[in-house]
């Protein structure tokens, strides 16, 4: 017997209301027109097994169970699962630092420590959780040149035993100039689209990946000796490897991601999708101008080549006190919580810390940890002295991640402080692992004081500014929700306090819809 329905309407807390359907005693509400945004509840229609059903869930984010023992040297959270450069706010990996340039908080790009820091940590993390990868040698200066095609007489390319280096190159000759065909080599790859390559040029030369696409449209990827960042024009797309001429490069470039950044400067990513433009083979490499190549590869990934890129951008960048500035303006709330530009960050110094650590142990490098322990200056500076330390109550300290006046106290800024400061005294020594051992120890007393004026009965707060300023309360949506729990389940693997476990169980509850009991 067919199930009949009758029209009614539902008035939603005397304001306004919908249409919504009766069967006898039941009513039944739309789902997608009201609940899913009324209630913020998320949801989709699936097909199994021939039958439909609606897919409800709570929360759209994932919690990662961290591993039973915590290493300084290891896996850093669950950093193994971030994408970094595909972020939309990330503009692209930078041909001239080989790290992420943001376009968070400004369209212009700036080189945002945290995000270098993440890119160079989730790009370790893979390395030590996925296999190893495959790499195809494309041209190592051991064997005859005959694959090379040369685009006249007058170009050359020929070995060249290097007595400084004590290996032979691959130098080439020809015109410098864009329009003219390069000294070529066919590839035709439709897997490996990392390359790699050890370069000189004597001249203004460059470097071309020519890509195919589904759609066979044929795109040119130029690294060339310039200043400008990246650019696209029709087919090309240009990324500048800064001014270099005369110095040996090892760059390493995600074909596909320099691909998609380069078009992203026109379309947007559904048009992209749409029109199928994405790397489906890279048929041709050429060099172009007078100078010397080897060790030049196609690989599934390079991921140690970005851990290290972002780890010496780190060493390079770092100023005399010990930090990394953010040189673009942050209005937390406008007109009430804003940094100028030239702020620190105390996320920044701790995920930075993290990174150069990791670092340090793979390299026994000692400019890492130098620049690692050059990186605690800032946590035993006043917020309204240009450092990062503020205290609650006058008696906890908390290290902010945006050092504002009045302080915000962000909690998931706070605790990857905590992580860099606890990965810093588990490897040093001596005075430097006391002052880290103490600024370590101090925050986690406040965490576990504090945590729970961050539990608001059916999710947590971002901050504290509902306190610190008598406003509304700032919730955190629920990435952010599950970046809490992450942490503190990882700090449960390094300190067995029981509120770090009770607390993540009952914020992993939340994200199933359960709430506190009220009165």
């Amino acid at each position: 017997m067919p199930i009949k329905y009758h029209e009614l309407d539902c008035v939603i807390n005397g304001e306004y209301s919908i249409k919504c359907r009766r069967d006898g005693n039941e009513v039944f509400i739309p789902f997608f027109g009201f609940i899913q945004k009324y209630f913020e509840i998320y949801g989709k229609l699936s097909t199994e097994d021939g039958y439909e059903r609606l897919e409800w869930e709570h929360s759209y984010s994932t919690v990662h169970r961290p591993r039973e023992k915590y290493s300084p040297a290891g896996v850093f959270m669950s950093f193994e699962y971030y994408n970094v450069e595909e972020r939309d706010r990330v503009r692209c990996i930078s041909a001239m630092e080989g790290v992420p340039l943001s376009t968070q908080w400004t369209q212009n790009g700036h080189y945002y420590p945290i995000q270098i820091s993440q890119f160079g940590l989730s790009h370790l993390s893979k390395y030590l959780t996925q296999p190893e990868a495959e790499v195809v040698t494309l041209e190592d200066g051991e064997d005859e040149l005959e694959s090379w095609i040369l685009p006249d007489k007058r170009s050359q390319i020929e070995l060249r035993k290097d007595p400084d280096l004590s290996t032979t190159l691959v130098e080439f000759t020809t015109s410098d100039s864009l329009k003219n065909p390069g000294i070529s080599l066919p590839v035709d790859e439709k897997e490996d689209f990392v390359l790699s390559a050890d370069i000189k040029f004597a001249t203004d030369g460059s470097i071309t990946v020519t890509i195919d696409t589904p759609g066979l449209q044929l795109f040119y990827i130029h690294y060339v000796l310039s200043s400008r960042l990246i650019f696209l024009d029709g087919h090309d797309i240009y990324y500048g490897l800064g001014d270099r001429r005369g110095q040996w490069m090892h760059i390493t470039r995600d074909i596909a991601i320099d691909f998609d950044k380069g078009l992203a400067l026109k379309y947007n990513k559904s048009k992209r999708t749409k029109m199928k433009l994405k790397v489906s083979r890279i048929k041709v490499v050429i060099v172009r101008g007078h100078g010397w190549l080897d060790n030049l590869t196609l690989s599934t990934t390079a991921h140690l080549d970005h851990f290290y890129n972002a780890a010496n951008w780190l060493v390079l960048h770092q100023n005399d006190r010990g930090g990394w500035p953010i040189s673009v303006q942050r209005k937390l709330i406008p007109k009430v919580l804003e940094l100028e530009p030239g702020w620190y960050s105390a996320m920044a110094q701790g995920q930075a810390m993290s990174l150069l650590v990791r670092a340090y142990l793979r390299s026994h490098n000692t400019k890492y940890i130098q620049a690692a322990v050059d990186a605690m200056k800032l946590f035993e500076i006043p917020s309204m002295q240009g450092g990062v330390l503020a205290k609650y109550a006058d008696r906890y300290d908390w290290y902010e991640e945006y050092p504002t006046t009045p302080s915000s106290f962000v909690l998931n800024g706070f605790i990857y402080s905590l992580f860099g400061l606890y990965d810093l005294k588990e490897v040093t020594s001596g005075e430097e692992s006391k002052m880290a051992e103490r600024l370590y120890n101090k925050g986690i007393e406040s965490l576990k004081h504090m945590l729970l004026m961050f539990d608001n009965g059916s999710g947590t707060f971002y901050d504290l500014r509902h306190i610190t300023l008598g406003i509304a309360p700032n919730r955190a949506r629920w990435d952010y929700h599950t970046t809490h729990i992450n942490q503190l389940l990882q700090l449960s693997v390094m300190d067995d306090s029981e509120i770090f476990k009770v607390t993540a169980q009952r914020w992993m509850d939340y994200m199933k819809g359960k709430r506190a009991k009220h009165n």
